[in-house]
């Protein structure tokens, strides 16, 4: 039979208040047997209790633990310097920062992990506590609830490992200027002032004539100054060539390897010049453009006036030229589309203005143009233009560098990314080489732009990207490189340029006679 019990809402004075579900608890298996036992009861079974969960213990928060190493070697003369890595088991988001050590304020560090020196250090000038090149820090993982530490030590190791310099040819009359063959790694071109062009095997030195340029002059700074070679050479044989002619005239000109009409005494004039009245500031770089269009570099003519600020004067200008060598065709020379005065206002040749002698220049990886132009009582420069910005002007003679020489010059010049002060010591010097930004086989020299002073012989280095348009880097940035590049045989000196072969190994020009090669160790 199934029993029923009534509840009384109120309660009993002096009674203990009992639960009600407490209660239930308590009568429910009572029932239960109730229904099930022998009787005539006719009632349902009473439904089995659903079991109340035990909650899971929230686990105990764990540490992040460090994953990357407590050591670490860098290269002077770069930045980055770690990446730190961790993990933590509850799966919480890690940051990381500096929390200490005696050399903290030398670096600084992303949430991320990324640490880097504040200042790219420098072996022979060490910055860290104790003068050692070790630099101590410690960084902290931190997941929200914990931090973990790891005490880090930094060597910074010298940006001479892993390369050499080597003495590759002498013998050479005034060369001034190295350079790639298209098509040919085992040989570079190499230019002698007087007119003569080889190609050199470096490897094992042995130099070729390749042809005698004529009609040329060749006191102070004319002669074969720069050569370009066509991006296809290896099937057309073109190169172009900055020249001086009998009459001071600058002229770019075309000569084909192997065919009597244009080899040596035979040539076609691209472009000329007028350059009347100086032997100097002739200019003297050219090549090919990562657009495809062939720029020229010419100095502004050492004669005074204004003509690099003149638009209708090729003096003190990049010029941008496009050449047509459609086979089967004579080579056709025009005005190269974009050009800023093609359409008036100006040379239709002029690409940029406002430099005094661009002397040496190179094409970056990002495919803008490094100027180096040679300045005349206070500073050398280095300009950044990016070939996608045409009519850039570059001040000269308004400015010289960050010295002003006029009143309120225009808002629009271009400030260099770089100078030096003319003068004596590691850092100066009067007459600026340009050179070019390292793309070869030494991993310590990647990226970084060599250049040099004709005059002082300082080579140094500095980081590509450290160049930034609208800042001015300071030389206390700059890698000195004369001991660095101390050659296995000779002495560099009167750096008037630094070239290319196809595989991105470095050659350095000395006036004297000599080219060297910067070469994996």
């Amino acid at each position: 039979m199934t029993k029923s019990i009534a509840y009384s809402r109120t309660p009993v004075s002096g009674a203990r208040s009992v639960s009600i579900l407490a209660l239930a608890r308590t009568i429910a298996p009572l029932l239960l047997v109730a229904g099930c036992s022998g009787g005539s009861g006719t009632g349902s079974p009473a439904p089995t209790p659903t079991p109340i969960p035990t909650p899971t213990p929230t686990p105990a928060n764990a540490a992040p633990i460090f994953t990357s190493p407590a050591t670490a070697n860098v290269t002077e003369n770069a930045t980055a310097a770690y990446q730190a890595t961790a993990t933590d088991a509850n799966g919480d988001p890690i940051l990381f920062s500096i929390s200490g050590g005696a050399d903290a304020g030398q670096f600084k560090m992303t949430q991320a992990g990324a640490l880097s020196f504040v200042t790219a250090p420098k072996v022979a000038t060490p910055t860290d506590s104790n003068g050692d090149n070790v630099y101590a820090v410690q960084i902290g993982a931190s997941d929200g609830k914990v931090n973990t530490t790891l005490d880090l030590l930094v060597t910074v190791t010298p940006a001479t490992a892993g390369f050499r310099v080597v003495q590759v040819a002498t013998g050479f009359t005034q060369p001034t200027w190295v350079g790639p063959i298209p098509g040919d790694p085992g040989h570079v071109f190499v230019t002698e002032k007087g007119g003569k062009i080889y190609t050199l095997e470096p490897a094992t030195g042995t130099k070729t004539l390749l042809m005698t340029v004529a009609s040329l002059s060749t006191d102070g700074e004319r002669g074969v100054v720069g050569l370009a070679a066509s991006p296809d050479y290896a099937t057309s044989k073109n190169i172009f060539v900055h020249a001086t002619a009998p009459d001071g005239t600058i002229e770019i000109r075309q000569y084909q390897v192997g065919n009597p009409t244009f080899n040596g005494t035979g040539y076609r004039v691209a472009l000329s010049i007028p350059h009347p009245g100086a032997n100097t500031h002739n200019g003297g770089w050219i090549g090919f453009g990562p657009d495809g269009y062939l720029y020229d570099a010419v100095g502004d003519g050492g004669t005074g006036g204004n003509p690099a600020q003149d638009t209708n004067s090729r003096l003190g200008k990049i010029l941008r030229i496009k050449v047509d060598t459609t086979p089967g065709a004579a080579t056709a020379f025009a005005p190269a589309p974009g050009n800023p005065f093609i359409g008036g206002g100006g040379d239709p040749y002029v690409f940029a203005l406002g430099l005094r002698n661009p002397f040496r220049n190179s094409f970056a990886p990002d495919g803008r143009l490094v100027i180096a132009d040679v300045g005349e009582n206070t500073n050398e420069e280095v300009d950044l233009m990016p070939v996608s910005q045409p009519k850039m002007n570059f001040g000269w003679p308004l400015v010289e560098g960050d010295k002003v020489n006029t009143a309120n010059p225009p808002a629009d010049l271009v400030s260099p990314v770089t100078l030096y002060r003319h003068g004596t010591g590691n850092f100066a010097g009067n007459s600026i080489t340009g050179g070019v930004v390292y793309r070869g086989p030494v991993a310590v020299l990647k990226n970084q732009y060599l250049f040099a002073d004709f005059g002082s012989n300082n080579i140094w280095s500095v980081p590509y990207a450290s160049l930034t348009q609208g800042t001015i880097l300071p030389t206390t940035q700059y890698t000195w490189r004369n001991t660095d590049f101390t050659p296995d045989k000779g002495g560099i000196r009167s750096v008037v340029c630094f070239g290319e072969d196809t595989a991105g190994n470095v050659y350095i020009v000395d006036l004297g006679g000599a080219i060297y090669a910067i070469l994996p160790k």
